[in-house]
């Protein structure tokens, strides 16, 4: 088993910046994708940024492209998402997320493809 926890959300006003983190502890070798993913109320849960654990190849959401940032520290076990240039369509509780399988072609931007979860941690941003 695999557990995924968030922290670093909270308040910024608009243009500012926030870092999440994603601590994944358990059976974690092996990880093949780590993801973050964001939902705002009444809203479908939405891809941000996905990092390969090996090769830290990055994908990107196209309105946060330049402004958010992927990273992981394998031997720490955590993903990390730096968010820059906040905007208020960008409050969200944002989710890490991982998988064990190889993901083909966009495979990444769907939650289903996706085992493992965190409890997600809110960030808003104030106008």
């Amino acid at each position: 088993q695999v557990q995924l926890a968030e922290s670093g959300g909270g308040l910024v006003q608009a243009g500012g910046s926030l870092g999440l983190s994603c601590s994944a502890s358990g059976r974690t070798n092996n990880m093949y994708t780590m993801a973050w993913f964001r939902q705002a109320p009444g809203k479908e849960r939405e891809f941000v940024a996905a990092i390969r654990w090996s090769g830290g190849t990055s994908y990107y959401l196209d309105s946060v492209k330049g402004r958010f940032t992927i990273s992981r520290d394998a031997a720490k076990n955590t993903a990390y998402l730096q968010m820059n240039s906040l905007q208020p369509e960008d409050t969200a509780i944002y989710l890490c997320a991982g998988t064990f399988r190889p993901l083909h072609g966009m495979g990444y931007i769907y939650p289903i493809e996706y085992a493992y979860w965190g409890q997600g941690t809110q960030v808003t941003v104030s106008s």
